[in-house]
């Protein structure tokens, strides 16, 4: 399929179709309806006497809801149709779609409707990787619907479809035989429910609700958006990135089967609409002034789930917290681990620094009490699996060498970790942040001891191994010559040398020691890495340095977001401005939602930012980016039963307030005006000369 797509989705469930509202899809394309991981439809086309319908215009009413409005082929480029059809869907557990067609002439006319389906209930992994099925297809026709079904051996998926108006049905489709009176209309209504069973389960619809779910949906949406603070400003984009970054976030609610009612978010559309360890906790910790309960069920669910074993297959350990979990065809029958898998190696320690940090928002100590023995146990994995080299660095080599992951960091691509000639260093591998990630997991859970767990000793301690490895740290990731961090440790303890945005990653940990911070942030904000729009992933120089490279170029606004509050912690709060200034004027050209990645090109050479050929869309922590950026801009930091506002704003977004902002203090206000003028800045900084590509010496 190609052309504009359209994608509407609620929870694990998804619908991309083309603007006609049409699903064609191939094995190796994202589009159908989509539920748990598996395609429940891969064909849906609407014909009327047998052609196909040209779209005039698609009206995106909810994330979870569309409309397409129609007219039939009329052989001319000016289009006079005496038809009209809207097409109205909304997605549940499936989806809810009316179709209505409008006879505009003066005449009755009758009309053969026909809706052709079909499916492949291909597995998303099987999607990805063009892969072939290997169970039993089968079509029927029971009870005044059409079954299309797909068995092997226990696991089942089935996709009913059912209409109101009276319907010839076969295992192909349906057809209509529609009478439509002059200026009248004929309408029918269909519901598509994703059936699932597995593992000995029953088969029974969890099924489209049609009108009643989408108006549920449309209250729960004004109840989120009622609870969330207020904004207002000057500049008028911020106030439609800040609604985007709301809704999107609304729609990538995602409820777990043993936790239904209560949302976690997942990482992102089309792939990963599902539980990411990493992903939903970063995503958390951006919302958590906005929508604390998401990080209370993100906390619960991953604890959940967390390690209990060795498992090499699932590389799983205990104590470690979850990767990714999947319900697909493949994952039963463990062709892929991800029931749920684990192979990442930060999301251990981010657990307990959400955790901290949720209870410094909320006061919410209940909840740290309940989940001591899970932080404990993280912790406990940080020293005793984690550090694979007994150096006292947390390292990631994945056991699971033919389906596991191969880099466990956020930057998970193949060719993400290489040294600054472009070569790329073996496994284990112990990249930079992870150890910042570590130093602030001990430091944050020794405060949760100290003043929660009632363990002053154990406190202790953590605050030794923190400070200890705070020392190692600064010694042997340090690149001298050139004062920046490497972007890891080979296995020989060597430097991995390349310049990375990973170092602002280490500001925000806390890790970085204050005679350096100045180092960091200078690079930071140099020609190499800083773009004009964001931080680059890799600095331009390097040798895999490539602008639309996945991680090696491109400007993540989610890594962005952290680099501003890592700026911010070390006293560079107009820096950090200037990135959120950045990253936002990007949201402005992007309607308001930031994709996943966006290129790395410098801004002088484009006059918007290049989008990434296959960003995800809405992506979990690209939509949360704005929403920190607000934090960081405002300087909102909880201390004790207060909110501190320490507002650094750039000039250019003039006054912001932000109302009603939740937390252990009741609801407070916050304000602030752009006094940061990062034009200036940006032409100060070139006069002044900031570090050029290859300035200083490069040590081979």
């Amino acid at each position: 399929m190609s052309g504009e797509l359209v994608q509407i989705l609620e929870g694990n469930t998804f619908v991309v179709s083309d603007a006609r509202g049409d699903i064609e899809a191939s094995l190796t394309d994202p589009t159908g309806l989509f539920s748990f991981d598996t395609r429940f439809l891969s064909e849906w086309i609407l014909t009327i006497d047998g052609k196909r319908l040209n779209a005039l215009s698609t009206d995106d009413l909810q994330y979870f809801e569309t409309r397409f409005f129609l007219v039939p082929g009329t052989g001319t480029v000016y289009v006079d149709s005496k038809l009209s059809v809207i097409r109205q869907r909304s997605v549940g557990e499936g989806f809810h779609e009316v179709i209505t067609i409008l006879n505009h002439d003066e005449e009755p006319v009758d009309l053969e409707v026909r809706l052709s389906a079909g499916n492949d209930f291909a597995d998303l992994f099987e999607v990805k990787d063009a892969l072939k099925k290997k169970g039993i297809y089968e079509n029927r026709v029971e009870d005044g619907r059409l079954v299309l079904a797909y068995h092997r051996d226990t696991f089942r998926r089935e996709t009913w479809i059912s209409a109101t108006a009276p319907a010839s049905i076969d295992k192909g489709g349906l057809t209509f035989s529609a009478h439509v009176e002059p200026h009248g209309e004929w309408k029918t209504e269909l519901d598509i429910a994703a059936v699932s069973a597995s593992w000995g389960e029953d088969v029974g619809p969890t099924g489209a609700r049609g009108k009643k779910r989408a108006s549920g949906m449309a209250r729960g949406l004004d109840k989120w958006l009622e609870r969330a603070p207020r904004l207002e400003c000057d500049w008028d984009p911020l106030k439609l990135i800040y609604q985007r970054s709301l809704v999107d976030l609304a729609a990538l609610r995602f409820s777990t089967r043993t936790m239904p009612g209560q949302s976690l978010p997942a990482a992102g559309l089309p792939w990963f609409m599902t539980m990411f360890g990493r992903d939903s906790i970063f995503t958390s910790l951006q919302a958590l002034p906005f929508t604390p309960e998401l990080a209370a069920t993100t906390l619960m669910a991953l604890g959940e789930r967390q390690g209990s074993r060795v498992d090499d297959f699932r590389d799983e350990d205990p104590g470690r917290i979850c990767h990714e979990m999947r319900y697909g065809e493949m994952t039963a029958f463990e062709e892929r681990p991800h029931s749920p898998y684990y192979g990442c190696a930060d999301a251990t320690a981010l657990y307990v620094v959400l955790l901290d940090e949720y209870e410094l928002w909320t006061g919410d100590r209940k909840l740290v009490r309940d989940l001591e023995y899970e932080a404990r146990a993280a912790l406990r994995w940080i020293d005793e699996y984690a550090d694979l080299q007994g150096n006292g660095y947390v390292w990631y080599k994945r056991r699971n060498e033919k389906t596991g992951l191969e880099n466990q960091c956020w930057k998970d691509s193949w060719d993400s970790i290489s040294y600054r000639d472009g070569r790329l260093p073996g496994f284990p591998r112990a990249t930079c942040e992870l150890q910042g990630y570590a130093y602030d997991a001990k430091m944050r859970a020794a405060r949760l001891a100290r003043e929660i767990w009632r363990d002053p000793a154990f406190a202790d301690d953590l605050e030794k191994q923190a400070a200890d490895l705070k020392r190692r740290f600064n010694r042997d990731f340090w690149v001298e010559d050139d004062e920046y961090f490497a972007l890891a440790l080979d296995t020989e303890g060597k430097q991995v040398d390349s310049l990375s945005s990973n170092n602002g990653h280490l500001l925000w940990s806390g890790i970085v020691d204050k005679s350096k911070a100045k180092a960091v942030a200078r690079h930071l904000m140099g020609p190499r890495l800083w773009s004009g729009w964001g931080v680059r992933t890799l600095a331009e120089g390097e040798a895999r340095y490539n602008p639309i490279g996945y991680h090696v170029g491109t400007v993540w606004p989610f890594d962005n977001s952290f680099i501003a509050w890592g700026l911010r912690r070390y006293g560079f709060k107009e820096e950090a401005a200037e990135i959120a200034a950045g990253i936002l004027d990007a949201a402005a050209f992007f309607l308001g939602r930031l994709p996943e990645a966006f290129g790395g090109y410098e801004r002088g050479v484009t006059k918007y930012p290049v989008q990434y050929p296959t960003a995800c869309s809405p992506q979990a922590w690209s939509t949360g980016a704005p929403l920190l950026f607000l934090r960081t801009m405002l300087g909102l930091e909880p201390y004790g039963d207060h909110l501190v506002v320490d507002p650094a704003l750039p000039v250019g977004l003039g006054h912001i307030a932000l109302l009603d902002i939740p937390g252990r203090w009741g609801r407070i206000d916050a304000f602030g005006r752009g006094r940061v003028d990062v034009d200036k800045k940006q032409s100060l900084r070139r006069q002044l000369g900031a570090p050029a590509r290859g300035a200083g010496k490069r040590r081979r």
